[in-house]
C-alpha cells in the first residue's frame, strides 16, 4: 500500500504546482470578478505540454493516467479551482479516447477506424493548442433521467439523426463549461432508431463554430466563475461521421463499466481548493499573506480549530487517494462504493474546510481582497455536479449495500418527443 507517487508523478505534479503558484493564482481573483475565461491558463497549460497530459506519449503526449491526471488536477486547483476544473473537461475526453478506450472490448474494424480518428485529435491537441469541452449535462424537460446507465441523471435529450455521411444533432445542454471559449466539444448524444439504447449511444466532436450551435444565456453564478458554463443550443448541427469521438455504442459501455470515471475527476478540484483554503487560513494566521494582521492572544482558540481543519483535509486526501489508486474499467464494487465515499467526504470536506478558513481568520475573511471567500463560494460547487451529486451518489451507496441495484431494477431510457 505505497501511496509515494512516482517519480515522473513527482515531476508533473512539481509542474502544476510551479504554474499554479506564479501563474495561476494571480490571475484567479480578475477572472472571478469578471467571471472570464482564464484564456491566459491555458495559454501556459500548452506552452507547458500539459494540454497533452493524458495523451499517450506515442503520440507526442505526456502519458499521464487517470490516477496521475488526478494528482497533477489537485496542485492546478489550488492555483485557480475553475481552471482546473475546466481542464478535467478537457484531460477526461483524452482520457476516454486513450487509455481507457484502449481497455474496452470492441471489434478489430472499430478499434482500427477509432485508432485513425484519434491520432488527429491527438495531432490537433499537440500542434495547434486544441482543447474540448464536454457538455454532459441537460436539463430535466429534454429527457429522462436514465437509469439503465448508471450515471445517476445521465440525460438523452439530445438526438442524432443519421444521414448521409454523418448525424444531425438537436438538443440543449445546461451548465458547459468552457462555453464559447473551447474549440471543440465532445458531446454525448443517441442516435435515433430501434435497437437497443446502449448501441446508439454516440459522442461527437462538435466545433464551437459550427452552423448550428449556439451559447444563449448569461453567466453570473456565484462560484466558479471562470469556468464561463452557459448553455449550448445544438439546432440540426451536422456532424460527419468522422466526428465520431469514441466508436458507437462505446460512450454508453464505458460509463456503464466505469461508474466513478468523471465523478473522481472533478474530485481532484475540490480536494486541491480545500488545500488552498488551508494553507490561507496558514498564511492569513501568520501573517505571510499581504494585509493580513497576524496572530496575536487567540493562537489557544485558533489553534484548535486549524488542527480540525487538518484532520479534515486529510482523511478526506487519504480515502481519495485510495479511490483513485483503484479506480479502472470493471472495478469490483467494493471500489466503486469506496469511489462514493471519496466522492461525497470530498465535497462535504470541502465546504466544511473553505467556511472555517473564513471564520478562523475572522471578518475580514470576507473582503474580497482575500482568496478566503473565493474558495468557499467555488467549493459550493461540488455537491451540484451531475452525474453524481451528493444526493445521487448517497442513494447508489445505499442501493448497493441493501443490494437494491440489480440489472434488472434499470429501466430503458424514453426519449423526449
Amino acid at each position: 500500500m505505497d501511496l509515494e507517487p512516482s517519480p515522473r508523478q513527482r515531476e508533473l505534479i512539481a509542474l502544476a504546482q510551479r504554474l499554479a503558484r506564479e501563474r495561476f493564482a494571480p490571475r484567479a481573483e480578475r477572472h472571478d470578478r469578471e467571471a472570464s475565461f482564464p484564456f491566459d491558463d491555458y495559454a501556459d497549460l500548452r506552452a507547458a505540454g500539459l494540454l497533452g497530459l493524458c495523451i499517450p506519449t506515442g503520440y507526442g503526449g505526456l502519458g499521464a493516467d487517470y490516477e496521475t491526471y488526478c494528482l497533477v488536477a489537485e496542485q492546478i486547483a489550488q492555483g485557480n479551482a475553475a481552471t482546473a476544473l475546466t481542464f478535467n473537461m478537457h484531460c477526461l475526453t483524452m482520457l476516454m479516447m486513450g487509455v481507457l478506450a484502449d481497455t474496452m472490448p470492441m471489434s478489430s474494424a472499430a478499434r482500427g477506424r477509432h485508432e485513425k480518428l484519434r491520432a488527429a485529435r491527438f495531432r490537433e491537441v499537440i500542434e495547434e493548442g486544441a482543447f474540448y469541452g464536454q457538455p454532459h449535462s441537460e436539463p430535466v424537460e429534454q429527457g429522462e433521467t436514465d437509469t439503465a446507465l448508471r450515471m445517476g441523471g445521465r440525460r438523452f435529450g439530445t438526438t442524432a439523426r443519421k444521414v448521409d455521411g454523418g448525424y444531425v444533432v438537436n438538443g440543449r445542454k445546461f451548465f458547459v463549461s468552457l462555453a464559447g471559449c473551447a474549440p471543440y466539444f465532445a458531446t454525448p448524444a443517441i442516435r435515433v432508431g430501434d435497437e437497443p439504447w446502449i448501441e446508439r449511444t454516440l459522442y461527437l466532436q462538435i466545433s464551437k463554430d459550427a452552423p448550428g450551435v449556439s451559447f444563449p444565456g448569461d453567466w453570473d453564478p456565484m462560484g466558479m466563475r471562470g469556468t464561463v458554463s452557459r448553455d449550448m443550443l445544438l439546432q440540426d448541427v451536422f456532424v460527419p461521421d468522422d466526428g465520431e469521438v469514441l466508436p458507437p455504442g462505446l460512450f454508453g459501455a464505458m460509463y456503464n463499466a466505469f461508474p466513478q470515471l468523471s465523478p473522481l475527476t472533478f474530485c481532484a478540484t475540490f480536494l486541491g481548493l480545500m488545500q488552498a483554503a488551508y494553507d490561507g487560513a496558514l498564511a492569513y494566521l501568520t501573517g505571510q499573506m499581504a494585509g493580513s494582521p497576524g496572530l496575536h492572544t487567540e493562537a489557544a482558540v485558533k489553534g484548535h480549530a486549524v488542527a480540525e481543519m487538518l484532520f479534515t483535509l486529510e482523511a478526506a486526501r487519504a480515502l481519495y487517494y485510495r479511490a483513485i489508486s483503484e479506480a479502472r474499467v470493471d472495478a469490483p464494487p467494493d471500489a466503486v462504493q469506496r469511489a462514493r465515499a471519496a466522492h461525497v467526504t470530498v465535497q462535504r470536506s470541502t465546504v466544511t474546510v473553505t467556511q472555517e478558513a473564513i471564520r478562523v481568520c475572522g471578518g475580514r475573511g470576507l473582503l474580497k481582497r482575500y482568496p478566503l471567500e473565493r474558495y468557499a463560494r467555488d467549493a459550493r460547487a461540488g455537491a451540484l455536479m451531475r452525474p453524481w451529486t451528493q444526493e445521487i451518489a448517497t442513494q447508489q451507496a445505499w442501493e448497493a449495500a441493501l443490494g437494491l441495484d440489480a440489472p434488472d431494477m434499470r429501466r430503458e431510457p424514453r426519449l423526449s418527443p
